[in-house]
């Protein structure tokens, strides 16, 4: 679980990359496109302009090289040609990248265009459940402390966590140990030490944290219809503290208010 500082160099570099992607998606019109569109400008983007591989396609046989979960859908949308993005629509684009031999992971949910202010409510306490929980990350801290922050959070704002997904350790694998809980007591889970590194990407939903599953094998929805936001960062234990390694630069100034 402990990276190398030749190793997190590494995943620096995708980290970067990753993030460089998403700053591409800030600058496109999402209303009135595809999710297959979007996909496809994705791939282009990382295998082209950044000489990179998307991690995800033809992970557990998946063919895409992103999930698009529009308002309801919690996690794992799959792209098609026949769902086009609307205005006032939320949609969590999830996507991966490896460079290098190493991956980064990171997701973001989009305002499209004139959202309804319960809906952006909801995506701005999903963003800050997110850094909640990062900012808890530092040697001798527990996983526990990361989840009860998150849960903590939403829970303030009326809102429900998703507990049957997870963040997870990633490296040269998508999926690597420890599972990262976005709920949990403080004090428990597994000690976090220089070198691991690990997503936080709750989902956070405005009614009932239960999902279910869709007939296409992937996609998973909240259980009473109502929407649920996500966000994700690829995060490093760092000797202090920690570094967030698909950070974005307009999240810099956001990141030097919070420590």
């Amino acid at each position: 679980m402990v990276k190398t500082p030749d190793e997190l160099a590494l995943m620096r570099i995708s980290g970067q990359l990753l993030a460089r992607v998403f700053e591409m998606l800030d600058q496109q019109q999402l209303a009135g496109v595809t999710t297959m569109a979007v996909n496809d400008l994705v791939e282009r983007f990382i295998t082209v302009d950044l000489d990179a591989r998307p991690a995800s396609k033809g992970q557990y046989d998946f063919a895409y090289v992103l999930n698009a979960s529009i308002n309801q859908v919690v996690c794992h949308g799959v792209p098609d040609h026949g769902v086009t993005i609307r205005d006032g629509d939320i949609i969590n684009l999830d996507i991966t990248l490896e460079k290098n031999g190493f991956i980064s992971d990171s997701s973001k949910t989009y305002l499209v265009g004139a959202v309804a202010p319960a809906a952006r409510r909801l995506v701005r306490v999903a963003q800050d459940a997110m850094w909640q929980g990062i900012g808890r990350v530092r040697p001798g801290a527990r996983l526990g402390d990361i989840g009860h922050a998150i849960e903590r959070h939403a829970k303030k704002h009326g809102y429900s966590v998703v507990r049957d997904y997870c963040g997870h350790g990633i490296g040269r694998e998508m999926h690597e140990e420890p599972q990262v809980p976005h709920f949990g007591k403080p004090g428990t889970g597994l000690p976090l030490q220089e070198g691991m590194v690990f997503t936080i990407e709750p989902m956070i939903n405005q009614g009932t944290h239960r999902t279910v599953g869709d007939d296409d094998g992937w996609t998973v929805v909240t259980a009473d219809g109502k929407l649920s936001a996500q966000f994700e960062h690829t995060v490093a234990v760092t000797k202090n503290g920690f570094e967030v390694l698909t950070l974005r630069r307009d999240e810099v100034p956001m990141l030097a208010r919070r420590r």
